[in-house]
């Protein structure tokens, strides 16, 4: 007997991406079920829910602003009970919200609700996300957009309009801010200090303040500016109204820019702007070239080495890790990452070592490709080609399940780097899982090397989780660089 998939249909109901994530991940763990999402009903989530074979013939009629529940499952009765389970879960905030208090529905109503406001925070589907936003610049608010999706001259013609009305707009695609010692997204609970970040990519954010916090530092405020701002489509309009107001931000006493490499036109402003300020700047291009930096700047290769120049210390705390040298045999590194960024460090890393690499394997099948190459292979599990309709590792670690069991029994592999990344909207237990995970691996299994980027104050609390990670055999590394440097260190002359 065949699997059986039912969808249910919402019309005009709309959640939270990262709430509808995590009550597919709940349902997908009930007994029978095989497969699971709750998607809004475009046409390209029908579509990836059609490839997941989650998708029936209600599924399919449904419009852009209808909630699909999709499940396949064994048998009918499974199928049911996690429909009905998600409907549950589903009703559970309204319910709760009309015996509580009253929420406003527009920006319009949050305004005059709380006139005080100074940001909004937006997370809406891509195609709605722009609108929303330029409302809240007119109505005198800056903007978070964690929404994606969004058409990159849609973002150029909104952050002109904002810069026009003086409004910061941090994103679209923006995951991490810490704003007057407020996280927002994911981010992490950090100390209150005088290093003010700016950054492109979330999770260089989230290594960079947890490692200043960790080492005694902390920080003014942490500006997200989505990952296509320093592209020459956008120009770098969010970064240098950013670099302006740490600029005349008494707090703010020095500043961090992080970034994949910029655009060359963008690199010539941000440099200038540089060149203009009374403060000392560590700019952190991870995997750019060499640039001609003004006297207040120094330029880093990695998100250590930029903690590390912020705070004025040679080498930051943290506790040694073994020599160890992995057999000639099992000589293969593979890093599977949650964090683009943290991914990228790693492979810089390995290419000063002139280790050959191969990034973004194709998943599954992680043991064949590692079998067939020479290189070390790095996947960031948190890119779209990986998360189109299933959570990003951060909220749900069972993202990397297949492709970790898959390194693990590889005979070629020898280490296996892992970031787990922790913090407010993460899951409760990464490390937990991970443990979990490597309990049902061959006794032979490769080196598992770790670190936990998140500070102690965490809802996860960092220590505990290195505890667990310890526990269960896993290499815990104090940062992310220092884990991809032990793996190079691991490896045989010749590899």
């Amino acid at each position: 007997m065949g699997s059986v998939t039912i969808n249910e249909v919402r019309q005009g109901f709309y959640l939270d991406s990262v709430a509808l994530m995590r009550v597919a991940r709940t349902i997908g763990l009930m007994p029978g079920v095989e497969e699971s999402a709750l998607m809004m009903g475009t046409a390209a989530n029908r579509q990836i829910m059609r490839d997941a074979r989650v998708l029936d013939a209600s599924g399919e009629g449904a419009e852009a602003n209808d909630l699909v529940i999709g499940v396949r499952a064994a048998n009918q009765s499974s199928a049911m009970e996690a429909i009905s389970e998600a409907v549950r879960q589903l009703d559970q905030p309204r319910t709760q919200s009309e015996t509580t208090s009253w929420r406003p529905k527009t920006l319009r109503q949050a305004v005059r609700s709380a006139p005080d406001s100074n940001l909004a925070l937006i997370s809406v589907p891509g195609d709605y996300a722009i609108a929303e936003a330029r409302k809240a610049i007119r109505l005198g608010l800056d903007v978070m957009i964690f929404s994606d999706n969004v058409p990159v001259n849609a973002e150029r013609e909104l952050k002109e309009e904002a810069r026009e009305l003086g409004r910061l707009v941090m994103g679209p695609d923006c995951g991490t801010a810490i704003i007057g010692g407020v996280p927002l997204a994911f981010a992490n609970a950090v100390l209150r200090g005088d290093i003010g970040i700016v950054g492109a990519s979330g999770t260089g954010i989230q290594e960079v303040s947890c490692l200043i916090a960790q080492n005694g530092g902390g920080v003014s405020h942490a500006i997200g500016v989505g990952g296509r701002d320093l592209s020459r489509e956008v120009g770098g309009i969010t970064t240098l109204m950013a670099m302006e107001l740490l600029e005349d931000d008494e707090s703010t006493k020095q500043v961090v820019l992080i970034s994949k490499p910029p655009a060359g036109d963008v690199v010539r402003s941000i440099v200038e702007q540089i060149g203009k300020s009374k403060k000392p700047y560590t700019v952190c291009f991870i995997g750019a070239d060499e640039i001609e930096l003004p006297e207040n700047a120094v330029a880093v290769g990695t998100l250590q080495a930029a903690a590390e120049q912020a705070l004025g210390l040679e080498r930051l705390k943290g506790a040694s890790l073994p020599v160890t040298t992995v057999e000639q045999e099992r000589s293969r590194v593979v890093g599977l990452y949650s964090g683009g960024t943290l991914c990228a460090e790693a492979q810089i890393i390995f290419r000063a070592a002139k280790f050959p690499i191969e990034s973004n394997a194709p998943i599954p099948g992680v043991a064949a490709v590692a079998g067939e190459t020479s290189s070390h292979i790095f996947i960031d599990l948190g890119d779209d080609e990986y998360t189109q309709g299933r959570p990003h590792p951060m909220i749900d670690p069972g993202v990397r399940d297949e492709a970790l069991l898959a390194a693990l029994g590889d005979p070629a592999v020898g280490v296996v780097l892992i970031d787990i990344v922790i913090g407010f909207g993460s899951h409760e237990d990464p490390a937990g899982h991970l443990a979990s995970v490597l309990g049902s691996a061959p006794a032979n299994r490769p080196l598992v090397v770790a670190s936990v980027t998140g500070t102690d104050q965490d809802p996860q609390n960092r220590a505990a989780q290195m505890k667990k990670l310890e526990a269960a055999g896993v290499i815990v590394a104090s940062s992310n660089a220092d884990a991809a440097s032990f793996a190079v260190n691991s490896l045989p002359e010749g590899n």
